[in-house]
């Protein structure tokens, strides 16, 4: 469980209201997350918006953000997270919290403009993932670099390299590939561009599975249109497959998009899937009822202004204030994405048992 104790250095109203906020996060992750068990792994991803530089002037996250998102965070095992920022003082902040038995990998900075200065972190749980030596990021050769209709010369590499490392859960192991693919707009050649990003990042574990034969997992914000289009054809058509219990989630704020997802290259077939979902952490903080709560520590002239439009520069009503909490700032507060997750049966003891029975070819260990 995260580290509680810094909880006692808060002014007696906030501490209250932060107390009362994790009980009402863990009730919510009760009910709607699987438990944790010996012959489970507890997999997932999350796009935490903009962790945390502050660049777009809507935050920085409130000290006690950081205690909603490890609380959240500790009920899996193994969190990709997209959009770490470069400075890793607040990851590292997290990672305090989450306390002595978690651990991280994270990538250098993505350079240039689609890049925004982001990383990909891994966060796990050391007493239930074991991390095991391969790691690094995915750069394309010459001859296969993304693409589009409009794009001359030779093609680019992804606009935030994907990154790649290897993990062990009890008996199964895996490399696992975070990605945060470029999203342009909804159409015309910066949509092919997506859809070439996507392709190419497929293509590339499809054919490194040809060479070195291992579970392929690729997770994070692909966003995708929808499971019929063909951003997800991109990624099914080179054998990557989203198991049933994860089909159909949307996992924006406004659950009417099918961005983040967890597709699977299987190897081992010893692997099943359990339950999966998505977590909506507005069951527990930053509801609509806590609007009176933030008031004042919202930006003043983004809560009370129209910033952009016709109406830039005009006073909010009241219903609109309450619509930039809502709709804006506490995305800035956790993120505009939800977390996806997925419970991985990960214990193979009778398989292998009884593939030592006399006749049987014994399986690997």
């Amino acid at each position: 469980m995260p580290r509680y104790w810094p909880i006692k250095e808060y002014p007696d109203a906030d501490r209250v209201r932060i107390l009362e906020r994790i009980l009402d996060l863990r009730a919510a992750l009760d009910e709607k997350v699987a438990l944790a068990r010996p012959d489970s792994l507890l997999l997932a991803t999350w796009n935490i918006r903009d962790f945390d530089s502050n660049k777009f002037g809507q935050g920085p996250r409130l000290p006690e953000s950081f205690h909603y998102l490890a609380e959240i965070i500790a009920r899996f095992d193994l969190v990709a997270i997209q959009e770490v920022n470069r400075d890793l003082a607040p990851l590292r902040r997290l990672l305090h919290l989450l306390g002595e038995d978690w651990d991280y990998i994270v990538t250098a900075v993505t350079e240039g403009v689609s890049g925004g200065e982001e990383r990909m972190a891994f966060l796990f749980n050391t007493k239930r993932v074991r991390f095991t030596n391969l790691a690094g990021q995915v750069v394309l050769p010459r001859t296969r670099l993304v693409s589009s209709p409009g794009m001359t010369g030779d093609g680019l590499q992804f606009a935030r390299a994907p990154y790649l490392a290897s993990f062990q859960a009890g008996w199964f192991k895996f490399n696992l590939s975070a990605v945060h693919i470029y999203f342009g707009k909804d159409s015309g050649d910066q949509l092919e561009r997506r859809i070439q990003e996507i392709r190419r990042i497929a293509g590339h574990f499809k054919e490194l599975q040809g060479k070195e034969p291992a579970d392929y997992i690729l997770l994070g914000d692909f966003n995708i249109v929808s499971p019929q289009h063909r951003t997800m054809e991109a990624l099914k058509d080179n054998g990557f497959e989203i198991p049933a219990a994860l089909q159909g989630f949307r996992t924006n704020l406004g659950k009417n998009k099918y961005y983040d997802q967890i597709a699977f290259r299987q190897h081992d077939r010893r692997l099943e899937f359990g339950s999966a979902g998505v977590f909506d952490f507005r069951d527990g903080v930053f509801r609509e009822a806590d609007f009176g709560a933030y008031y004042d520590r919202m930006p003043p002239h983004l809560r009370d202004f129209h910033v952009r439009g016709a109406r830039k520069g005009q006073p909010r009503t009241e219903a609109e204030k309450r619509a930039y909490y809502n709709r804006e700032w506490i995305t800035w507060q956790m993120s505009d994405h939800l977390l996806l997750w997925v419970e991985l049966k990960v214990d193979f003891t009778n398989d292998y048992l009884n593939s030592l029975r006399p006749g049987e070819t014994p399986l690997a260990g």
